[in-house]
């Protein structure tokens, strides 16, 4: 039996939805209701994963790095004591390694390589939703200070997919680590480009005011500003992908970033 934790968020209910198509035996797990099982990362005693096969872990990174290695940490020692034979982890693709929550999840890939168990690290590039969601023009002009580089960015779709393509035959994938960034990069002029609104980038300061005036948890206001900052550099353009090995057709990121920073611009 396959069990895919955090189903109710976005890229685990993607790669639920496509599994139950594709017709593969994949059981849900998160604190949503619906879920096949409830099980919360912050009460162990929680964690169930009796009769599971393989287990897909679904990164709980949205929280300070401490938490998210707690949460981590006690799911990878249940699923050894509990006899998991392989955990599939949704890890953060190398080109991310400066930014801000990068660390919890190298830790994450570590001690899934230290655990005994079979292991396959699926390392996603940025989402092109959450690109387009940054880059959303704000006045009629995007702000948001990504430089002039391109970000090899990924549609969620496409990496849900990659998933299931792991999942048909996860035996035929233990021990190996895909880098799943996008197949080619954009950037915020070319998205503004598309939505015909010019690029007028904010400074690191005024940004990070800006991002200051925000209701955001503590730990977001870094996090977006790492963004900002490896995207400016010029490290998060990758020139080869595995995401080719894995998905037949990837959508055009662009597209994809450019519609949702149009709806996210909408009053």
């Amino acid at each position: 039996m396959i069990l895919i934790t955090g189903s109710s968020g976005q890229l685990a209910s993607q790669i639920a939805r496509q599994a139950g198509e594709a017709g593969l035996d994949l059981r849900t797990a998160s604190r949503a209701p619906d879920a096949d099982r409830q099980m919360d990362f912050d009460h162990p005693e929680t964690l169930d994963f009796s009769g599971v096969d393989t287990l897909f872990l679904t990164s709980a990174g949205y929280a300070e790095d401490d938490v998210v290695m707690r949460r981590h940490g006690a799911v990878v020692e249940a699923a050894r004591a509990q006899g998991v034979g392989h955990v599939i982890y949704s890890s953060l693709h190398a080109s991310g390694a400066h930014l801000g929550f990068a660390l919890a999840h190298r830790w994450t890939e570590r001690a899934l390589q230290a655990s005994g168990m079979k292991w396959t690290i699926l390392r996603n590039g940025l989402y092109a939703e959450l690109v387009g969601a940054l880059v959303a023009p704000r006045g009629g002009k995007i702000t948001t200070p990504f430089g002039n580089g391109g970000i090899s960015a990924v549609a969620r779709n496409d990496l849900a997919a990659a998933a299931v393509s792991v999942l048909k035959a996860p035996d035929a994938h233990v021990g190996r680590s895909y880098e799943l960034a996008g197949t080619a990069a954009i950037s915020a002029a070319e998205i503004a480009g598309t939505l015909g609104v010019p690029y007028v980038p904010n400074t690191f300061e005024a940004e990070r005011e800006l991002l200051g005036q925000m209701p955001l948890l503590p730990f977001q206001a870094p996090m977006l500003m790492s963004i900002a900052s490896a995207a400016t550099a010029g490290y998060l353009a990758v020139e080869n992908t595995d995401l080719v090995e894995l998905v037949a057709e990837p959508q055009d990121a662009l597209t994809i970033a450019s519609a949702v920073a149009q709806a996210m611009a909408q009053p």
